[in-house]
Parts: C-alpha cells; sequence; structure tokens
C-alpha cells in the first residue's frame, strides 16, 4: 500500500479550473446584463428580452449533447479548443449591434460554444485526477462553477450600474481570449479510445446521455430548480421585503459558505461515500430555502444564504462527481454531459415554470413551497442513488 498521497493540484488541474470559472461566470454574467441590453439598447420587448435571455440555456444544451456524443473518439483537449475558439467569436460579435434576429442567433451559437467548452473541461479534470481522489478533486474542481454563478451575476449587477454594455461586452471578450490563450498552455494527454456507441448507425440515446449516469442527471435537474428560483427571483423577493442592499451580499455569503466548507465534504465523500454529505446537504438546502421565505431583515437573508452555500453548493458539487463515479472511465465526457444537461435544464427552465406560480402565491410562499419540495427530494434520491451509494465507495 502506497500511503503517499497522489498529487492533486498540479498545473493541469488549475488551468483548467480557471478556464472553467471564466467560462462559467461570462455565462451568468450575460444572463443577467443581456435581456437589459436588448430592451434598452435595441428596443426589444419583454417577451423578445426573455427568448433572447433563455436561448443561450437551449444553445448550451445543445453544444452538450453533441460534446457527450464526440468527445470520447475526437479528445478532450481538441474539444476544448475548438469549443473555446468558437467562444470567443462569438463573444466578439455582441460588439456589433446587429439587431434583435441577429442577437438571437449569437446567442444561440455563443450558448452552444459554452456548452462545448464547459463539457470539455469537466471531461479533462475527471481524466487527470488520481482515482483514489476523484471525489476531492472533482469538489475542488466543481467549486469553480459553483462559485461562478454567484459571482457572474452579482458581477454583471455590479457593472450594468456603472459602465456601457459595449464596455462589458469587451471585457467578456477579454476574458474569453485568456481562456483560450491558458487552454493553449495545457499538456494533456487524454486517453485514446476505439469508437463505440457513435459507431452504430441510426438514432441511439446512448450517444448523447450516459446511462449510467442519467438518475444523477435528474437528480441534479430536480434538486436545480430550488437554486433556480433563487437565481431569478431574489432581486425582486428582496425589493418586497425591502432587504435590497443585503440582497447584493447574499451571493458573497453563500460563496465563502461553500468556499469554507467543500474543502472538507469533497475529502469525507471519498471516505466515506456521497450519503454522507448527500443527506445533511439537502435538508440544510431545504432549511435555507424556508428561512429565506421569512426574511425580513438583511440579517436572516445572508444567513440564509450562508445554509444554502452549505447545503446546495456542497451537494451540486458532489452529483458532479458522482456522475463521474457511476460510470465507466471510457464514458466520463458522456457522463459529464448528461450531469451539465441536467443542470442546465434545471437552472435554465426552472425559471419559466416558477414564473407562472409566483404571481399566484408570492415569493414567500414560492420559497416555502420549494423548500417542502427540496424535503421530498430525499425520497427520490435515496430510490435513484442512495440506496446504492456504498457500491461507489472508495
Amino acid at each position: 500500500m502506497n500511503s503517499k498521497k497522489e498529487p492533486l493540484w498540479t498545473r493541469n488541474f488549475i488551468t483548467i479550473a480557471i478556464v472553467n470559472f471564466i467560462i462559467i461566470m461570462i455565462f451568468y454574467l450575460l444572463i443577467v446584463t443581456i435581456a437589459p441590453y436588448a430592451v434598452k439598447e435595441l428596443h426589444a420587448s419583454t417577451a423578445q428580452a426573455g427568448l433572447i435571455s433563455g436561448i443561450y440555456i437551449v444553445g448550451a444544451l445543445i453544444g452538450r449533447l453533441i460534446t457527450g456524443r464526440v468527445i470520447q473518439n475526437v479528445g478532450s483537449k481538441k474539444i476544448l479548443k475548438i469549443g473555446l475558439a468558437l467562444f470567443v467569436c462569438t463573444l466578439l460579435l455582441y460588439l456589433i449591434p446587429a439587431g434583435i434576429s441577429a442577437l438571437l442567433v449569437i446567442r444561440l451559437v455563443n450558448g452552444i460554444a459554452v456548452g462545448i467548452a464547459s463539457t470539455a473541461t469537466g471531461t479533462i479534470i475527471a481524466q487527470i485526477l488520481p482515482a483514489t481522489r476523484k471525489g476531492e478533486g472533482i469538489g475542488y474542481y466543481s467549486m469553480s462553477s459553483t462559485l461562478a454563478t454567484a459571482i457572474g451575476p452579482f458581477v454583471g449587477l455590479m457593472l450594468a450600474q456603472h459602465i456601457s454594455y459595449f464596455v462589458i461586452f469587451l471585457i467578456c471578450c477579454a476574458f474569453g481570449v485568456i481562456a483560450f490563450l491558458a487552454a493553449l498552455t495545457t499538456s494533456i494527454a487524454t486517453p485514446s479510445k476505439k469508437p463505440t456507441a457513435s459507431t452504430k448507425k441510426g438514432f441511439h440515446i446512448g450517444d448523447f446521455i450516459d446511462l449510467k449516469a442519467l438518475p444523477i442527471g435528474i437528480l441534479i435537474m430536480l434538486f436545480a430548480l430550488g437554486y433556480a428560483g433563487i437565481l431569478s427571483f431574489i432581486n425582486f423577493f428582496a425589493e418586497e421585503r425591502d432587504v435590497v442592499a443585503a440582497s447584493s451580499l447574499f451571493f458573497f455569503v453563500y460563496a465563502v459558505a461553500l468556499l469554507i466548507t467543500r474543502p472538507f465534504t469533497g475529502r469525507i465523500m471519498d471516505a466515506k461515500g456521497a450519503n454522507i454529505i448527500m443527506y445533511p446537504g439537502i435538508v440544510l438546502f431545504a432549511v435555507g430555502l424556508l428561512l429565506l421565505s421569512t426574511a425580513h431583515s438583511s440579517f436572516t437573508l445572508l444567513l440564509a444564504g450562508a445554509i444554502i452555500g452549505i447545503g446546495y453548493g456542497n451537494v451540486a458539487s458532489s452529483f458532479q462527481a458522482l456522475a463521474i463515479k457511476v460510470t465507466s472511465p471510457e464514458n466520463m465526457g458522456l457522463a459529464t454531459s448528461t450531469y451539465f444537461i441536467g443542470l442546465d435544464v434545471g437552472l435554465g427552465f426552472g425559471p419559466y415554470l416558477l414564473g407562472y406560480l409566483e404571481p399566484i402565491i408570492g415569493y414567500g410562499s414560492m420559497y416555502i413551497g420549494l423548500g417542502i419540495f427540496i424535503f421530498a427530494f430525499l425520497i427520490l434520491y435515496y430510490i435513484l442513488h442512495g440506496r446504492k451509494d456504498h457500491l461507489y465507495v472508495g
């Protein structure tokens, strides 16, 4: 037995994590700024602005489906370079005020690029991590995505208050170029596998979705509905409860709570299995949502943010590690794609579903309903994964 731990924080690991952070940060930064831009600069209607914002998610889903099918045979680093090149090119197109129809196409293709590039980064990480430290390593890596979902909206809203949209798009382009150049510096030898499912003629669901990871994809899709309700409506809720000043710090507190706890939960998951993290994390997320529904003060709002960061942040990261653990090594790319497809569907289409519910019951009752839903989610987690988690320990 070799008691010496294999290295985790290699140059490639750090570089790919930074690249992924930049991709996802820009993704969420643009989600919160593009609709106001379309209305104010291109005179789009509210419905058109909503479509311009949401079609990004559709593009990301298309990109992930394509990538999951071909990444095993093309190679993850080559896919990453293709995705990032397309990402930078489409970011440059934002600088041209070409009209609503053109912006819709740009948003769709930009989303496809995000889906391609972020699926490639997740696959590369899974391939370069030591087998004995996958849960810990993916935990650290997935923090780059989770933190980006908090920092992206925060930065986007702050920038929109002080600078023009043209400058915001220019900043996004600069970061996109940095990500592309950083990816070129990596020297990753990813495993070469013979074509399998992709050689079959006709349509096969297994070409696009890893069936072993599909239960995890379903779980993260439903679990992400709770965070979608926060991401889309926290500002409106804060205005209603007169805690707007504190709402700008909500995602910051969320990020700090996740940063403090995630290093420990990843190691515990590798040693003890996922359930010891999942069950408490799910409960904490539900409690955080219920506490959020009662928030009439800054303290309560920020306390809910910290609890949600510990709960949702750790569980969402752990689901990504589980998607890798439950599949075979040669299908890591497809499993990563399956996880992100579930996450994108939950975060992307959740606001539309909740948007129909909120006018009927209000924001407070909506968060109560989401809290109850997450408590019930415990049962589904047990059925789809929890009862057999012991098979994937170690």
